[in-house]
């Protein structure tokens, strides 16, 4: 490449007396590359019964992520949606496409409101989850226990390709085509797991 037969040249003209700090400069931008995001300084990780990692994902505060599953009755789709908060795992708010076995309001527990289609968010429920982290028995793929994007923020692709843009990106699943979705139930069907939100190491 051009650049490299340039580079002598102009290290032998910065060399000459009074000239070392732009030499300095120089080789600093050359070790060192154009800057670089900084990495999510927590991650949502996933681990089996016997503390193995099954899912890691970079999860910085202000982001978040909703944990869906198929209703085994009526087979619609449930979202209990949560956000990093200040290092806090917080449910913020329920998607229930209907009232159906085992669903509904708790009164004092947040706001039902319509979601314009039949069905109804639970909003403003702002639970802390206690010690950061819970206990899942993950569905067969019938239920399909998943992790996917929240209907508001950034995806779960756009925080993929940030933790490559920052360097970690090797730590993560491979990004696909949008959306994102990481299905618990491929990975440990019928199985207890922990979801737990916890500084990056």
């Amino acid at each position: 490449m051009r650049w490299r037969t340039l580079l002598p040249g102009l290290a032998k003209r910065l060399l000459r007396p009074g000239r070392c700090w732009p030499v300095v400069a120089l080789g600093s931008a050359l070790i060192s590359g154009p800057a670089i995001a900084d990495c999510a300084a927590y991650q949502l990780r996933v681990s089996d019964a016997g503390g193995r990692t099954l899912v890691t994902l970079p999860m910085p505060p202000g982001a978040g992520w909703c944990l869906a599953w198929n209703h085994s009755v009526e087979g619609f789709a449930v979202h209990d949606c949560y956000r990093n908060r200040d290092g806090r795992m917080v449910l913020e708010r329920s998607h229930l496409p209907d009232f159906a076995a085992g669903l509904g309001h708790i009164p004092g527990r947040g706001r039902q409101v319509s979601d314009g289609q039949g069905g109804y968010w639970i909003e403003d429920i702002d639970e802390p989850v206690p010690g950061d982290a819970y206990r899942l028995r993950v569905g067969g793929m019938r239920v399909d226990h998943r992790l996917v994007s929240r209907p508001r923020g950034a995806s779960l692709a756009s925080l993929l390709e940030d933790a490559r843009d920052c360097g970690a990106g090797d730590h993560y699943p491979a990004v696909g085509k949008p959306p994102v979705v990481i299905s618990l139930s491929e990975r440990a069907a019928n199985q207890a797991v922990t979801l737990g939100l916890y500084p990056t190491p």
